[in-house]
C-alpha cells in the first residue's frame, strides 16, 4: 500500500490562506485518483476534493471558488491551496487514494 505524509496545517485567521502538502510513497501514485478529507471533532470524515490522475478536479460546494487541488506526478505531491478560509474549516486534513493507507493527518484551525 501507498503511505501518505500531510503537512502544511496551521492557525490562521478568518479570511487567511494556507496550502496543505501531501507527500506519496509508491509507482502507483500517478496512475489513480488522489483526493483530500477533512473531519471536525464530533463529526465524521467529509470529502472536499478530488483530482483525477490526468488532473480533472471536483469539490464539495462547501469549499467551491475557494480551494484548490492539484498534483505533481514526478514529486508524488497532492496540494490543497485553501483561501478565505472560514471557521467552519477547522478540521483535521486527510490525503488518501484507493491504495494509500491513512496518514496522521494534518491540522487547520481557522479563528474567527
Amino acid at each position: 500500500q501507498v503511505q501518505v505524509v500531510e503537512s502544511g496545517g496551521g492557525l490562521v485567521q478568518a479570511g487567511g490562506s494556507l496550502k496543505l502538502s501531501c507527500a506519496a510513497s509508491g509507482s502507483i501514485f500517478s496512475r489513480n485518483s488522489m483526493d483530500w478529507f477533512r473531519q471536525a471533532p464530533g463529526k465524521q470524515r467529509e470529502l472536499v476534493a478530488s483530482i483525477t490522475s490526468g488532473g480533472s478536479t471536483s469539490y464539495a460546494e462547501s469549499v467551491k471558488g475557494r480551494f484548490a487541488i492539484s498534483r505533481d506526478n514526478s514529486k508524488k505531491m497532492v496540494y490543497l491551496q485553501m483561501n478565505s478560509l472560514k471557521p467552519e474549516d477547522t478540521a483535521v486534513y486527510y490525503c488518501h487514494g484507493f491504495f494509500t493507507s491513512w496518514g496522521q493527518g494534518t491540522q487547520v484551525t481557522v479563528s474567527s
